[in-house]
């Protein structure tokens, strides 16, 4: 099972996390990264990981559990 790890200490808030996959990523007040999920399921997992691939400040991560 693919779980998403944000680290918020290395968000910077470009957001394209959500705009990559906006079932999985928001931002808070701060533009900082919100996880809306840690276990995307099949519809969303590939963004998912493009989201990760994309964060410029490599904030993401995917472990699998």
């Amino acid at each position: 099972m693919m779980r998403i790890k944000a680290d918020t200490g290395l968000c910077v808030g470009s957001g394209q996390c959500v705009l990559a996959e906006p079932a999985v990523f928001d931002q808070d007040d701060d533009g900082i990264v919100a996880l809306l999920t840690e276990h995307p399921d099949d519809k969303t997992a590939a963004q998912a990981r493009e989201a990760v691939i994309l964060c410029p400040s490599r904030a993401l991560s995917i472990l699998q559990e």
